[in-house]
């Protein structure tokens, strides 16, 4: 057990997203709407 804990972690690894997988985050988040309806939430997504 005490082999697991006392591990070196690797060195931070910095990750750059490609411009489509912003494009697409982007506009999923623009064309999502949450609603309140009879204390219920419901997520439309509006294409």
């Amino acid at each position: 057990m005490g082999k697991i804990y006392t591990k070196k972690t690797p060195t931070k690894q910095i990750l750059m997203p490609k411009k489509s997988t912003l494009n697409f985050i982007l506009n999923y988040s623009k064309a999502l709407h949450v609603q309140n309806y009879k204390g219920m939430q419901v997520d439309l997504i509006i294409n």
